[in-house]
Formats: structure tokens, sequence, C-alpha cells
């Protein structure tokens, strides 16, 4: 399949807007940006006129199918968020719930020109069955606690949740990718985090987990270890793997600690919009960019931040941060792009997405410029990163296979999906579902 965006607006890797231009896809990667080839012929041409192409959003940590949970749990603190709502919706979740509840994720993050995510979850068989159907890409990793077959989710072992890992490795084409999920150092004991060290090596994967996410655990750690939680991970082998570790959060860090996931090539998942819900401290993100930590924005999961919405998480994060630092120029607009594109791209193993140009995969997106909130069009970079809604994502690609186009999926049955999803989370709290058959097709 080849595609002629013609006449379009673009967000060049110099960090300059290229006018008029063209953008030449054929098959899974951009052949060429600026002129389309000589004697090259298009299958379907778009105009490009008054819209903007950008790379696409990769989102780096998040728990797709908890938007069976949204909105469930709110104005809670973390201990009784988790405790009193949280886990008690879990113990009803059904495998085929997780199905209904990531394709539910992946219609939204198409919806907002997300293309790829990282998953932390369970039954993730369904988590895949849903990406490899959407078109879109993900990074997969099955949560294990490590506190006994009995008492984890669905009863499933830690050899288990490996072989899914081993199972879809490389899967879709290889827009599926896998790695190992052991829920963080403060769940999972030494003796299981080295098992999930092994059996990364043994598959040439990394692992993706929550760490430090609080003082407690930071206390806990070193009463109980010595050190800290980042220290602890490393000692053990967890940033030593064939792919880089993905380490969530990471709020409460030592100077030591931030050297240590520097040097190691540990990618951050940084996720504000929880921090900020749930009133939980707020990571050192400008002292991690200035130490040369790896840091990749994500939404987390839609239980504790609401959506997965990436242009809001960009958002979110240069608001916050010009605001406490009490400095307007940190975190530019070109930074915050990146964060939320190329950087997540590369933590998630697609180290050549996130650039729009030639020979790059085709993992982008057009915005509609025409609404009233983008008028005047002085700085389109400033557009996207402070201005646009979600409303305006007119065109989605993933890997050069469309996926959305100006209020139609290509991939998914939205209302379907949309029906399925409410019932199950309905279902799951012991909450009557109103009619929705008007929604079913």
């Amino acid at each position: 399949m080849q595609t002629l965006i013609h006449n379009v607006a673009l967000l060049a890797p110099d960090g300059q807007v290229l006018h008029h231009a063209d953008i030449a896809i054929e098959g899974a990667q951009i052949r060429a940006v600026g002129e389309a080839p000589q004697n090259w012929s298009a299958d379907n041409v778009i105009d490009g006129r008054e819209m903007l192409a950008a790379p696409a959003f990769f989102n780096a940590h998040t728990h797709a199918a908890m938007t069976l949970e949204r909105g469930w749990a709110e104005d809670l603190a973390f201990e009784r968020w988790l405790n009193e709502k949280i886990w008690l919706a879990e113990s009803a979740l059904e495998e085929e719930d997780v199905y209904w509840g990531a394709a539910l994720a992946c219609g939204e993050m198409i919806r907002t020109g997300t293309v790829g995510f990282a998953d932390h979850y369970f039954w993730m068989d369904q988590t895949a069955r849903a990406v490899e159907e959407s078109g879109m890409k993900a990074l997969l990793a099955w949560c294990h606690f490590g506190i006994g077959t009995e008492h984890e989710v669905g009863h499933k072992s830690l050899a288990e949740t490996v072989a899914f890992a081993e199972r879809w490795k490389d899967a879709a084409g290889g827009r599926i990718r896998t790695t190992m999920g052991p829920h963080s150092p403060y769940m999972d004991p030494p003796e299981v985090l080295a098992q999930f060290v092994t059996q990364a090596h043994r598959l040439g994967v990394g692992i993706h987990l929550h760490l430090s996410e609080s003082q407690q655990q930071v206390d806990h750690s070193l009463d109980q270890y010595g050190l800290t939680p980042v220290a602890h991970a490393a000692a053990l082998g967890l940033f030593d793997l064939p792919e880089p570790a993905l380490a969530a959060h990471c709020n409460v860090v030592t100077p030591d600690d931030l050297d240590l996931l520097a040097e190691k090539g540990v990618w951050v998942a940084h996720t504000p919009k929880t921090y900020q819900k749930l009133a939980m401290e707020m990571p050192p993100l400008a002292e991690m960019l200035e130490r040369g930590v790896n840091v990749a924005l994500g939404t987390d999961g839609p239980a504790s931040n609401s959506d997965l919405n990436m242009l809001d998480v960009m958002r979110a994060t240069g608001l916050y941060q010009k605001g406490t630092q009490r400095d307007p120029e940190t975190m530019p607009r070109a930074l915050l792009l990146h964060l939320a594109t190329e950087a997540p791209a590369r933590a998630l193993g697609w180290g050549q997405s996130g650039v729009l140009a030639a020979g790059h995969p085709a993992d982008l997106v057009l915005f509609d410029t025409t609404a009233a909130h983008w008028i005047p069009r002085h700085d389109l970079w400033a557009g996207v990163v402070y201005t646009a809604h979600p409303g305006d994502v007119a065109y989605v690609w993933a890997d050069g296979q469309l996926l959305y186009r100006r209020g139609e999926y290509l991939t998914l049955d939205i209302e379907r999906i949309r029906w399925e999803a409410e019932r199950r989370a309905f279902r799951m709290v012991g909450q009557p579902m109103q009619s929705m058959r008007r929604y079913i097709k």
C-alpha cells in the first residue's frame, strides 16, 4: 500500500516546521519527506491542507484493561484507593474482561494519536489479542507479585507468565514485544526477582516493574536490605539484562540512585497525572534529565489518572515543571514532544519511531488545525503541545497501516467494545447496567 499525504505542514526532526510538504508512505515505512519520489505513484492520496503531521505518541507505562475501573475509585488516598476499591474490583476480574478492557484502551489511545504502549497487567494473552487486532504496537508484561501462585490473579505461576512472554515475543509481524513483569521489589521477594533475571537472559528480553514509589518503600528497603529500592534492584541484576529495564515512577530517589539509573541505561516512565491525582510525591524530573537518566512519558492506568491521553500528559508535565521551578523556559515544547514520542518509542524497543524522516517507521498522526483554538497558527509545535485536543486527531498510522480516519476506526468495532467493556465493568463492581442496546450495530 502506497499513500501520499500532499501539501501538509510537518514537525521536522530538526525542530523546524516544513510547510507545503509531501509525505510518501510505502508499506510500513516513510519513503520520502518533503517531495514525493519521481515516478512514484500512490494508491491513496490525502489532501494535507490545513493539517499538521507529527510523530505518533507512545505510552511508556499503563495498565490498559484498567479502563474497566475508570471512575470507580475517586478522591481517595492511595492506600484506600488500592485496598478498598481497586483490589476489590479486580477480585472479580475474569480473563475475557481483560480483552474488552484492553480493546477499549486501544480505541482510546488510537483516538488520541497513540500507536504504541507498554502494558503491565494480568491475563496478557487477552491484551496481546487486542493489540494484534487493533494494529497498534505494544511491549507487554504479565504482572506477577511473587507471593505464591494461590494468591496471584488467576492463580497463574511465574512459569506461566514467562511462557506468555515466550509465546508472544515478536508476534503480530513484530508489533508485539514482550518483557518480564515482576510487580516491584517491595512485593516480589529477591529469590523471585532472581528467577525473572534468569528467564530474561534466556529469552533475550528486559523487565518492566514499579520502582521506588514512596518514602515508605525506600525506608522498608533500607531496613530489610540495607539498600534503596533502586540499588537493591541493581544488585539483583535487574538492570543488566539483554534489553534495558523499564522502571515506572521512581518518585523517591537519591542522587546516587539517579546516577545508577543513568549508568545502567534504565528507562524511567514518568506518569505525572497519577502522582497529582493520588497526591503522591512528584519524581525529580528535572534532576533526572540533568543527570542523564532516560525518561519517557506515560499515562499509568486509567483507574488512577482517568484517561489514556498522551496530549494531556505532555501538557501536564510542562505546566507542572514550569510552575514548580518558577522558570517558564524549563521543559521547552520540543523536549516535551520528544518525551511523548521518540523517547517512549525507544523505551519500548522501537528505536526508529518518533521521527518523521525517510526510512523510519510510518507511525504518524495528522492533526486538523482548523478549529478555533488553533487560530492564529503562530507556532505549530506549541499547537501540538499546548493547544491540540483529541478531537483534532484526523488520521493515525502505525507501521504504515491506517488505523483511524476522521472519526472512523478502521481496525476496531468500537461500538461493540464500548458495550462489552461497560457491561463487564459494572459486573465487576456489582452495579446494575443501564440499557445500552442503542450502541449495538
